[in-house]
């Protein structure tokens, strides 16, 4: 059994599966993965299902030229960014960072409120992705917002709490446009997170409205 009291949802296991997640989010999932068995247990299933689908596909007659053209599409694509891998532990000044973000570019902590830091990470194989790590001092909350889309989040460090539970290092929560919510960090330490957004936070209060648009988030 897993010890992990919150996982991703199935549709984001079976979009990560099918390789549809956007890079940000796939990489939350990734990190939550590596601890969670139930979800890999999962994750393996969908693969399974979607490579017995492709195998019922009746085939198609293919043209003669079909495998030149297919070499000569190759050929004038620009080769792929790769993502390095990275054989060191991902840190941030000695905090322990989730293999997944191996070869990102982790940025330095950045104020962005009372007791709460962020810190951008740059995703090389897709510069738009919306991917950062939070540093929230303990007993602090986080201005009440809701969400222009999901957001994906993974918990590293400490813990929160929520109106949706207690989450903790290895869980991971799912925030639709439809949620409202405030975390509050627990007081035994800092909680650090890494989060995925698709769109950007809707936040409530005067000074979250505020820092917005000078933090990104």
């Amino acid at each position: 059994m897993s010890s992990k009291h919150h996982h991703a949802t199935d549709e984001t296991l079976m979009r990560y599966a099918a390789g549809t997640l956007a890079a940000g989010p796939a990489i939350v999932v990734e990190a939550h993965l590596a601890g969670c068995p139930a979800c890999r247990a999962r994750v393996a299933t969908y693969e399974a299902v979607g490579g017995a689908l492709l195998e019922e596909i009746e085939p198609t007659q293919l043209s003669e030229t079909a495998f030149n053209d297919v070499l000569a599409m190759i050929d004038a694509e620009e080769e792929p960014a790769q993502r390095p891998q990275s054989r060191k532990p991902v840190e941030i000044e000695g905090v322990r960072l989730p293999d997944a973000l191996g070869g990102c570019d982790i940025g330095r902590w950045r104020w962005i409120g009372p007791g709460m830091r962020m810190s951008r990470v740059g995703v090389p194989h897709d510069p738009d992705a919306n991917l950062i790590l939070l540093k929230i001092a303990p007993g602090r909350a986080l201005p009440d917002h809701g969400h222009a889309g999901t957001e994906f989040t993974y918990v590293v460090a400490g813990a929160f709490t929520d109106r949706f539970g207690t989450f903790r290092p290895g869980d991971m929560a799912e925030m639709d446009e439809d949620v409202e919510h405030q975390p509050v960090v627990d007081r035994d330490g800092d909680c650090i997170c890494l989060a995925a957004m698709e769109g950007q936070m809707r936040f409530k209060g005067f000074i979250g409205r505020m820092l917005q648009p000078i933090f990104g988030i």
